[in-house]
Parts: C-alpha cells; structure tokens; sequence
C-alpha cells in the first residue's frame, strides 16, 4: 500500500472519531513495506499536527465542502498539503503520488480534483495563509474550544503552549538507578556518538539532542536506560518509597513509572500495577522484563476495590489518572481532533471517583501522589482541592521544588520546547481514617460565610 494511502485511512478513522492513531495507524502500517514505515508515521502524525490550519487551507481550495462519505478523500487531500508544506519531498512528488494514491477509492472523480486542488495551493498557498492567519485556530493549529480553554486557564501562557504542542517531542531516558548513573551513562552516549545532555529536573533523565531508535542506545536490551519524559519522571520521588512498603501504582501501563519505583527502591515487600485493560498489562511486562524487575500484575477497574484488592493497605499509591493528555499533544497530536469539551467533565468525574476509592487503601500515615498528563487546572487542581473537601483525613504536601507553576494544590508542569511535557502532580497524606459518614457530614456542611 502506498504510504500516502495509509496515513490517509488511519487519519479518516480519527476524523470520524472511531479511532486514535494509536490505534489506526498499526493495522494501516502492515500493509506498507517497512521501508516506508517511518514515511506513513511521519505523514499521519505531521497531518494530524496541523490538521486545523491545512483543513482551513483546504477549505479555501475547495469549489465546495466534501461531503461525510468523502472523509477518505479529504484526509488524502491534507496529507497532500502536508508534503507540500512541512516536508522536503519535492513538490512534484508529493502531489503525483498524493494523486496517484486516490486510485484505489474507486471516486472517478478524485484524481483531478485532488490534482486541481494541490496545483492550486502551490500557487496560492502562502497569500491565503497569510490572510487565514488572522484566525488563531489556523495560525496556531488547535481546535477553538481548547484555544479558548487554555486561554482561560494559562491568560499569560496559552499561545506558549499551543507552540510547544505544535513542535516535534524531544527524546528523554531515564537512567535504570540500579545498573549505572547519569555520567557514565552520558560518557557512554558520548563514545557511541549520540549528543545528549542531563536533564535539569529530574536526577536521572538525560535529554537526546537527536532521537534515534532505541536499539541504538548502549545498554537498553540490558535494561541499563529506559525512554519516559522528564516530567513523568518527577512522580516515583515524590512517593518516598522505603524498604519494606507495600506500593500500589493505579491505571499503570505502559509502566513506566512502574518500572521507575522498582529502580529506586529494590526492598519493597511488593507493588501491586493495577490497569483497566488486561492486554495493557502485556507492555507493562515487557518492560519489567528487559529491566530484570518484577511487580504484582492486575487488571481490574481501580474503582471497585473489592474485586482486586486483599484487604491490606498499601504504605503509598501512585494515581496516575486517565485524563485528557493535553499535556502530550505534540507526541499524540490526534488529541486535538479526539477530544471534545464534555470530556474534561467526564474525566474529572472519573478522577474523582479513582481518588475516593483509592483512598481506603491507603494505610493511615501514607502518601499518595495524584498525577496527570493534562494542562487543565479542573482535571488538577480543582480535582484535589475538592477531594480534600470532602476527605477529612487528608492533607496535601507541599511540593518543595522549582519546577512548574505552583497551585491552589500541586505543581503544574507545562509543556516546553525542548523540554519536558505537560504534566500535574500533587501530594497527599493520610493523617486520619475516615469513613462514610465523616465524609458525608463534610459534604453536608453549609459554607461559611465570609
């Protein structure tokens, strides 16, 4: 299949909202020849990047609008204008293999509007965009709702974040603690020819220059580094995991941060990884075995506590919630054609729910970091500030240190160029036990005046 083509077919399920790339693309990907693998993930992930400016530059091209049965064709037609702007495939190339790809839609029709089209913006492309520009959502390639969204949340910051959305992800490793540190690890990319540098926050994440593929670093089959970002990285400190304690890692895959905790105390007595999706477990066991570590593997729904959970407190949990992952966008860029405004409502239900579970299991005295990877404080901040409301016996910790912007509760990390992601995180501590009807009585009191 030609490159062009499967971009196209993994993007159309996106635009029709039945499917991530993460989905879409690995199923479009085994019908290319590997050569052309990184081609079809460069044109799928670079046209969802833009999506917003290229679909307004198409709109503009177009004698009139496509119709829903030709969402095929029009995610065709943006992976075209995407080579045509934001590749160095030359410009004859892109638009006769962009063309030629259309054959098989079986529309008579496609090849010489696609062709007309293409053509078109090549002469006009660069008037046009100067003039759409005026319109934000075009200029910086996001959808109105989240623009709107983040200009409220971040006033000074917004346009800050959509650029950085907009930019290609860094590469970061974090160090495996238990088999080497971060400068001979560093000397070691030096010698192998890959320029990397320490990363400012997190003491064992080292920054890549230039990503490369993971078979190239020293020492990751022997499980020596690991690739999560820097700011991922900042959540396994904050539990203070001792000798001894019993770690519960909620909604865990790809288990990362799992995998994290185990470097950084080998004498824990166990940590149980707890994920929704049984076939998500499968990374996170692969990751366990390329490190040589092992946990407590269980898929269930973190909410129902009594089909998993044996009774016996965990000395600290790490929440990890699912969230909206606007914070990620520029590695998951089809986030800003997935999400929708009513579902912010729906996941800070949902965090709010994992939070009051999770919280009986947590031993009188213990911690619990909750952790996100989304820029928006009613997913953060305003999820913790109401759960300490109605939860008596928790306190929030303050996060002593310099990264990110400080809360009402937390720290929110915001995405960099160059730099870590976007990424929440707040500390808890269980100073009493409490039961439902303490809660109750919280939620029941009337607000003081003042």
């Amino acid at each position: 299949m030609s490159p062009r083509l499967a971009a196209a077919n993994a993007l159309t399920l996106v635009m029709a909202g039945k499917a991530s790339l993460g989905t879409s693309l690995p199923g479009q990907l085994n019908q290319v020849v590997p050569r052309d693998h990184a081609l079809t993930q460069e044109l799928a992930f670079g046209t969802a990047r833009w999506f917003f400016r290229l679909d307004a530059l198409a709109n503009r091209l177009l004698d009139k609008p496509l119709k829903p049965a030709d969402r095929d064709l029009q995610a065709l037609l943006l992976v075209g204008l995407y080579q045509l702007f934001y590749t160095r495939i030359p410009a004859h190339a892109a638009i006769d293999e962009t063309v030629s790809a259309a054959k098989t839609l079986k529309k008579p029709w496609a090849k010489g509007m696609l062709n007309a089209v293409l053509r078109r913006a090549q002469r006009e492309a660069d008037e046009l965009f100067t003039e759409m520009a005026r319109d934000p959502v075009v200029r910086l390639a996001h959808p109105r709702w989240l623009q709107k969204q983040l200009k409220a949340d971040w006033p000074q910051q917004w346009e800050a974040i959509c650029e950085a959305n907009n930019a290609h992800p860094p590469m970061t490793l974090r160090i495996n603690q238990r088999r080497t540190e971060r400068d001979a690890y560093l000397n070691q990319l030096e010698q192998a020819g890959l320029a990397a540098e320490a990363c400012v926050y997190s003491p064992v994440g080292i920054r890549l220059l230039q990503p490369c593929d993971v078979q190239l670093l020293p020492g990751f089959a022997d499980g020596q580094v690991s690739v999560q970002d820097e700011a991922a990285q900042l959540a396994a400190p904050l539990l203070e995991v001792r000798p001894g304690d019993r770690v519960l890692d909620a909604c865990c895959a790809p288990g990362g941060k799992t995998c994290q905790i185990l470097e950084q105390q080998p004498a824990l007595t166990e940590l149980v990884a707890l994920d929704l999706e049984p076939a998500r477990l499968l990374r996170v066991q692969e990751n366990l075995d390329r490190l040589g570590l092992s946990a407590t593997l269980t898929a269930a729904d973190a909410r129902d506590i009594d089909a998993w959970w044996d009774g016996r407190p965990f000395n600290r949990i790490l929440l990890d919630a699912p969230c909206s992952a606007t914070g990620v966008i520029r590695r998951h860029p089809d986030i800003k054609l997935a999400r929708q405004p009513a579902d912010i409502t729906e996941l800070a239900t949902l965090q709010a729910s994992l939070l009051d579970a999770l919280w009986d299991t947590l031993e009188v005295g213990g911690i619990l970091v909750y952790a996100t990877c989304s820029v928006l404080p009613e997913e953060n901040t305003r999820v913790v500030e109401a759960f300490l409301q109605r939860e008596p016996g928790a306190r929030e910790v303050s996060i002593g240190a310099t990264y990110g912007e400080p809360q009402p509760c937390g720290r929110q990390l915001l995405p960099q160029d160059n730099g870590h992601d976007g990424f929440y995180l707040a500390k808890l501590v269980k100073i009493a036990a409490t039961t439902h009807c303490d809660r109750l009585s919280v939620e029941d009191k009337e607000p003081s005046a003042s």
